[in-house]
């Protein structure tokens, strides 16, 4: 069987592949990226074409499209941003897997990248499958005491329901946020994206084809990666 997963950080070559002498090439490939999309190139043949000119590995290609968006994009999602103090009040619509990986991944010491739009993503994802790790739930905890800070109403975790043990990652938060008696509710749909873009709430996440659909968004996986202390690297591919 394959070895269970115990932390969410580094892929054994992530160090040689965004290391130091890396970086410009890969904020040079986000540009040229940035660029022929801005101009309307289709998202595969614009990656394809730009990872081959850089020569770049299959996991610096998915750094760079993540930190990549076209100009219409850049600025859509600036229009819509909603700073993480003024969500007193309001209601938010978590993008579980997005924000709860991400938050993982900073807290193993993951490659973590800014984009173009002020994102941080990591380089984590889940294949039909979903395992905690042990960032797990000190990534839950650190969460739900930022959003308490923040004083938001309601948070709406949003899971994909075809993930193997989403089910019992709802169980999870929920015993979680009754425990510390955190206004979150948690569901699972076969399309949170969908979901997401629909809602009158405020969004979480760092999803590009979520960000340029939803109303209002948080950027609060930033947020939240830096109150971390000590703060965790990230390399500014913008």
């Amino acid at each position: 069987m394959p070895q269970r997963q115990h932390h969410r950080g580094k892929h054994p070559e992530d160090a040689q592949l965004f290391s130091e002498k890396w970086v410009p090439v890969l904020r040079e490939a986000v540009a040229d990226l940035s660029f022929l999309l801005s101009r309307g190139y289709a998202e595969k043949s614009a990656q394809k074409l730009v990872g081959d000119h850089h020569q770049l590995d299959a996991r610096q290609r998915r750094g760079v499209l993540g930190a990549a968006c076209a100009d219409t994009s850049l600025d859509r999602r600036r229009e819509r941003e909603v700073a993480a103090d003024q969500l007193a009040g309001r209601a938010l619509w978590i993008d579980g897997y997005n924000l709860l990986i991400g938050m993982e991944s900073a807290l193993s010491g993951a490659v973590l990248l800014r984009g173009r739009d002020g994102c941080i993503r990591d380089l984590a994802s889940v294949h039909g499958s979903y395992h905690r790790v042990e960032e797990t739930l000190p990534a839950i905890e650190t969460i739900g005491r930022l959003l308490a800070a923040l004083d938001v109403t309601e948070a709406v975790w949003c899971f994909d329901a075809p993930v193997s043990n989403s089910g019992r990652m709802k169980t999870f938060l929920e015993e979680a946020a009754t425990r510390a008696g955190w206004p979150w509710r948690v569901e699972l749909h076969r399309n949170p994206d969908q979901v997401l873009t629909a809602s009158d709430g405020v969004a979480v996440t760092s999803d590009g084809w979520v960000l340029d659909r939803v109303q209002h968004w948080a950027n609060l996986t930033r947020a939240f990666v830096e109150s971390l202390n000590p703060r965790p690297e990230v390399i500014d591919l913008a």
